[in-house]
């Protein structure tokens, strides 16, 4: 083999390596966030599961880069089936997106980019949602993570992670999410209403904080830590930072899918 020769190869493979490891959001347009309020409990809650994976594999609105956080809230574990994801901070959350009104609080149930609730398997609704939510500009944000002195030390259980949302109308009195989800999570449901059935589910949400506020300019900059729990499989696992506004609208958006 030829000096060029390996010189050609060598460049190949690095421009091939860059593309792989471009960010989500270079790659894909405008984000847009979609939570689906679920439960394992709940019968009907198995094809909306279906459809969030389908959503974040396939990505089938052109333009947009579709984000996921499948939140399992736990006022069905009462009814014969814990749900293993469930957490009361996604039930809270599900309540604040709905307001006063309790029938607006049902399962399954998708929010997309903060707007109204829709019936989570109803992928014609849902389509329309995420297009007309892309209408709207998101403010720009980043988030990296930080490459520790020590990485053995932090790597594990601890990541550290710089958010900043430069000064935007849009992101004036925000608050800040940091959420870490999984994907190619199994279940096999003993009890309840799904009883016997295998569940699977993409973009679960195991962490889910408000880390802080933008100020009255929508500029917002902190350096934040994240656990990791050891039975998570980190290789699935990816993070998402979020400013919603005061009105309840999602103004920004950074995926991290290059933190694995």
């Amino acid at each position: 083999m030829t000096a060029r020769v390996r010189t050609v190869l060598i460049l190949t493979w690095t421009v091939c390596a860059l593309l792989a490891y471009r960010p989500m959001a270079a790659q894909s347009g405008t984000p847009v966030l979609v939570e689906l309020f679920t439960s394992e409990g709940c019968s009907s809650c198995p094809s909306a599961d279906q459809l969030l994976s389908e959503l974040v594999r396939t990505q089938p609105v052109p333009g947009v880069r579709i984000v996921a956080l499948s939140e399992h809230v736990d006022y069905w574990d009462h009814q014969g089936w814990k749900d293993p994801f469930s957490n009361a901070v996604f039930t809270r959350r599900q309540q604040e997106h709905a307001g006063p009104a309790p029938s607006d609080v049902y399962t399954p149930q998708m929010v997309v980019d903060g707007g109204s609730g829709i019936v989570g398997s109803d992928r014609a609704a849902v389509l329309k949602a995420i297009r007309d939510a892309a209408l709207m500009a998101k403010a720009p944000m980043t988030a990296q993570r930080r490459r520790p002195v020590q990485p053995a030390a932090i790597d594990g259980d601890l990541w550290l992670l710089d958010i900043e949302v430069p000064a935007d109308a849009r992101t004036a009195g925000a608050s800040v999410f940091l959420a870490v989800a999984e994907d190619g999570l199994q279940s096999s449901v003993k009890r309840g209403e799904n009883a016997g059935r295998e569940l699977e589910h993409d973009g679960v949400a195991r962490r889910l904080v408000e880390v802080g506020r933008a100020d009255r300019t929508g500029a917002f900059k902190r350096a934040v830590s994240v656990s990791m729990n050891s039975g998570w499989k980190l290789s699935r696992v990816h993070v998402v930072a979020f400013a919603q506004s005061p009105a309840g609208k999602i103004v920004a958006i950074q995926a991290l899918p290059d933190s694995r």
